[in-house]
């Protein structure tokens, strides 16, 4: 059946269930459906008695393929009714990867210039159903196809028309190892995520050196070292750039400094020709670079001198490089930074006076480090941070009071600290606190006193301290914004249950090693937690 005239849908809004049971049994206080959502509802209800939608306005239609697709309904048969419907937006990631295949791709490539935005991740997509973006889907500005393990090289010489392309999602797609050489044509990409795509060597970032707009590129966990790095030396409006996990050193720095070496009677102009020359070879001149991410990669002391030419860099990620105080040194003049990853790093407490100048600073993240309370006082003038990560062993109650003036912070993560009930006198400095973890074992009912009135929290980890009992939730009971709680590992009874029916909002609970069931934390969310979706213990 093909839905034309206005008086047709009309008929068939009004004789269906949903606008008969509105009509027949209106809810105290209910708004009328608008005639838009009527229209959605019974065309998603009756969807396989349409032959094709096409004939209706393009966002009526859009809106009708999202609602069969969020509520789970959206098939191969009912697909059939979206064919040359001019959808904008065909979000199918993660949707019944079992499902969506290359036999979906025929609907999908009959949008033609309409269609924008494409994501099949997760899908079961392979080359063949690859093919049929050369049908005319001449205007995708972004793609993602992520986590699928059918594409290969080959196949993705289906990319290489699609010119209006933006971003390019290919994550975790290990067979497509050669295939990037089919993306140099596509100069209006500035996305473009290659993460845990093991199959990515040097040689595929050679490609990539014609994107010149390039903005964002992520290849973590790839083979790609500091040879295929070069290739990104035209890229000069690169923001991005994620390392993570890569077989990538400072070995560049061996052939900066090779600089002193140069013959000191060649002229002003022919030496600045040389330097020229051989920094053009480096990511440190990447003068766009804002955000790196090279954690878990052969970063040491040595390799920190590069960070005095990444001027522009915001947000810097080192989780897991090793190196120490000496190697903080490189950062001190960095004002603009923000964002500072340094967990599991060999850095201690005399290292932090090298960040006691980044006033810029947002978030800084120190866990699993050498630090202890003397080093915290270098903290205290970097008015601008909101999120601190001090999961270290070595900081205690004394260390969270140097840190008083830091009245700014929304998310403070303690989870190994050693503070105790004293300490927790100094949360009371935190009054935007949004995020809070102290899982040290150290606190009792009597601590819990100083997180009741931290009346933004929204999450909140109390786990592994044994010795909360129920009393603990009757005094978080007013904290009516938190969505998320965790109190594992403690005292805490079924009858302190009762104390939760205030925390409207919680959606995740987690009570584990507790004397509280399953069937227990079902009973409170049937009665009082309407929005918990998460909960353990689980059956």
């Amino acid at each position: 059946m093909v839905v034309s005239g206005r008086g047709d849908a009309h008929k068939r809004l009004c004789s269906s269930k949903f606008f008969k049971s509105w009509v027949s049994h209106p809810q105290k206080g209910q708004h009328c459906p608008s005639l838009l959502n009527l229209c959605i509802h019974a065309a998603t209800q009756d969807i396989l008695q349409y032959h094709t939608f096409s004939e209706l306005p393009p966002d009526l239609t859009q809106q009708i393929f999202n609602n069969l697709l969020f509520s789970g309904r959206l098939t191969l048969p009912s697909l059939q009714a979206f064919r040359h419907c001019t959808l904008q937006d065909i979000y199918l990631g993660e949707y019944d990867a079992d499902v969506v295949d290359d036999s979906w791709m025929d609907i999908v490539s009959s949008q033609g210039s309409s269609l924008l935005h494409l994501d099949l991740s997760a899908s079961q997509l392979t080359d063949y159903g690859l093919s049929y973006l050369q049908q005319g889907l001449t205007n995708l500005t972004s793609l993602s196809f992520g986590r699928n393990h059918a594409i290969s090289a080959e196949g993705m010489s289906a990319l290489s028309g699609l010119v209006n392309l933006v971003n390019l999602n290919l994550e975790r797609c290990p067979g497509i190892h050669g295939g990037l050489v089919h993306l140099q044509g596509l100069t209006k990409l500035e996305s473009l995520n290659l993460k845990w795509c093991n199959c990515i060597i040097d040689v595929d970032m050679k490609p990539l050196s014609e994107l010149t707009n390039l903005k964002s590129l992520e290849i973590s966990s790839s083979k790609v070292t500091d040879i295929g790095i070069r290739f990104l030396k035209g890229l000069q409006n690169l923001a991005l750039l994620n390392l993570e996990g890569c077989f990538v050193t400072a070995a560049c720095l061996d052939t900066l400094a090779e600089l002193s070496l140069l013959d000191l009677r060649l002229t002003k102009e022919s030496f600045k020709q040389q330097v020229n020359i051989v920094i053009d070879c480096f990511l440190p001149e990447l003068p766009a670079l804002s955000n790196l991410n090279i954690s878990r990669c052969n970063f040491t002391n040595n390799g920190c001198e590069m960070f005095s030419r990444l001027t522009k860099l915001k947000s810097l990620n080192l989780d897991s490089c090793r190196i120490d105080d000496d190697g903080l040194v490189h950062l001190a003049g960095h004002q603009q930074l923000k964002c500072l990853e340094l967990s599991d790093t060999e850095i201690g407490s005399s290292g932090l006076q090298h960040l006691s100048g980044m006033y810029s600073l947002e978030k800084l993240n120190v866990s699993f480090t050498m630090i202890s309370d003397s080093g915290l006082s270098e903290l205290c003038g970097l008015s601008s941070l909101k999120s601190l990560n001090l999961d270290a062993r070595r900081v205690t109650d004394y260390g969270l009071a140097t840190l008083a003036s830091l009245s700014g912070l929304t998310d403070l993560d303690l989870f190994g600290v050693q503070i105790t009930d004293f300490g927790t006198n100094y949360l009371k400095n935190f009054k935007s606190l949004q995020s809070l973890e102290i899982c040290g074992g150290g606190l009792t009912d009597d601590g819990v006193k100083n997180i009741k009135n931290l009346s933004s929290l929204m999450f909140l980890n109390l786990s592994q301290n044994s010795n909360l009992t129920d009393t603990a939730l009757h005094l978080i009971s007013g904290l009516t914004s938190l969505v998320s709680l965790n109190v594992s590992n403690s005292r805490i009874t079924r009858d302190g249950l009762q104390h939760l029916k205030t925390l409207h909002k919680l959606r995740s609970l987690s009570m584990e090693s507790c004397e509280v069931t399953t069937n227990d934390i079902k009973e409170l969310k049937s009665k009082y937690l309407p929005n918990l979706l998460s909960f353990r213990p689980e059956e």
